[in-house]
């Protein structure tokens, strides 16, 4: 699903017209303001930093916590803003396998070793 959307601002205003709320109504529900949420929706503004913002968005937006919608929503949120989700950098396994999957990204070859460790974290999940 997350395939589909270009950015946050996309995905956002996709789940904002599904569950057919106005631009006026989102903003009144959410406490946010019109002007902002209409450039976030254009990607002419970046998503907030604050994930109690983000929360509150999400809530209005009718997004289940723990949901598909609602992980691809925040990652989406941080993918925008040129971050990695903060749960992905608090797993300090993951963190030392990400040089090797940037490179991979980039069409490098990474390390033997660097491929087992990364062949057996994606075993435990």
């Amino acid at each position: 699903m997350s395939g589909e959307y270009k950015s946050f601002g996309d995905f956002f205003k996709s789940l904002r017209k599904k569950q057919r709320i106005t631009l006026r109504d989102f903003c009144l529900q959410a406490q946010s303001d019109p002007a902002n949420i209409s450039r976030l929706e254009r990607g002419a503004m970046p998503p907030p930093q604050d994930n109690d913002i983000l929360e509150r968005y999400a809530k209005a937006l009718g997004i289940k916590q723990g949901s598909d919608d609602w992980y691809i929503f925040f990652d989406l949120a941080a993918a925008d803003r040129g971050i990695i989700p903060k749960d992905l950098m608090s797993d300090k396994e993951v963190v030392r396998m990400l040089p090797a999957f940037f490179r991979t990204l980039r069409g490098q070859k990474p390390t033997e070793e660097e491929m087992r460790k990364l062949a057996a974290k994606i075993k435990k999940s």
